[in-house]
């Protein structure tokens, strides 16, 4: 990381945090990056590119939220950035960019030296190697979610209910009806444990495609909770995801209530992948790629 000081990127860093803090249910990487570089003004050598490839500026970046996250500080979830309340701690306790990085560093170090597979490394060169690592997979599941998202959303509606259809298939359960084309009455899919129905409870799956439309909140969250009768177990299937209050909603209500966001999707997707038909699999066909991991 040369011709960039720990002041500088501290200043970057803490940038980010308080971008996050902002927004309390996190953001995409690439959306925190972007907002990021709308807010600082980029010196040259950040705005430039790697001989090998790459912007500099979201490697910077990213190298240093590495730190942030081992810190404590930050967390990453299926691609969303997000501050944790000791990040917020940070930042007012260490209102000096380059204080502020120096503890992240302090932190993540601390947190290597007790992990108890392999030496630790002494030469930043090293560190820069794991650094690297991490970036490199984060990257390349950031991109191959993304892929995924896209693909969903781009479905036609109907066919994205078999799809969740035949993924409750896969898991077992028996699906009795899937909506045709046409007014829904709130319920998209309808499925049973046992194929004739005889053996509660009565699954109602409703299931939105649309993952840029905003989160599912709690009109929208009650709106579903209306079809469901006594005895009824509720399945809302989301891209888009849902708001912190009708995530609250849905937890506290006396309804059984699962929700599921593109990424939970995905998940059972590739956990019942073996148990999904051919069919299903031309829908969203999936490969696996190994990486070697960096130490969590």
């Amino acid at each position: 990381m040369a011709n960039i000081t720990r002041e500088r990127t501290g200043y970057l860093l803490r940038t980010l945090f308080e971008l996050l803090r902002a927004n309390p249910e996190g953001l995409k990487a690439a959306e925190a990056l972007a907002a990021l570089e709308n807010t600082v003004t980029l010196t040259d050598y950040e705005a430039g590119e790697y001989p090998a490839g790459g912007r500099r500026f979201e490697k910077i970046v990213r190298f240093s939220t590495v730190d942030a996250v081992k810190a404590g500080w930050m967390l990453k979830s299926s691609g969303i950035w997000s501050v944790t309340e000791e990040g917020c701690k940070a930042l007012q306790q260490f209102p000096q960019p380059g204080d502020f990085y120096r503890e992240a560093v302090r932190l993540y170090q601390q947190w290597r030296k007790g992990q108890p597979v392999a030496e630790v490394p002494d030469a930043v060169d090293e560190l820069v190697i794991e650094h690297e690592a991490s970036i490199t997979l984060e990257t390349a599941e950031e991109t191959a979610r993304e892929q995924i998202h896209a693909h969903l959303a781009a479905m036609p509606p109907y066919e994205f209910q078999e799809l969740v259809g035949s993924l409750l298939t896969a898991m077992g359960y028996h699906v009795a009806w899937i909506a045709p084309p046409g007014k829904d009455g709130g319920v998209d899919v309808l499925a049973f444990n046992d194929p004739l129905g005889t053996r509660p409870p009565r699954i109602k799956v409703q299931v939105k495609r649309n993952a840029n439309s905003p989160r599912i909140d709690v009109m929208g969250m009650r709106s579903f909770m209306a079809v469901l009768g006594e005895g009824d177990v509720g399945l809302f299937v989301a891209l888009s995801g849902f708001t912190k209050d009708a995530e609250l909603e849905a937890r506290t209500s006396h309804r059984r209530i699962t929700l599921i966001d593109a990424d939970q999707l995905i998940g059972l997707w590739t956990r019942h992948h073996a148990q999904l038909d051919d069919t299903a699999r031309r829908r969203l066909p999936l490969k696996p790629v190994w990486f070697l991991a960096a130490e969590d």
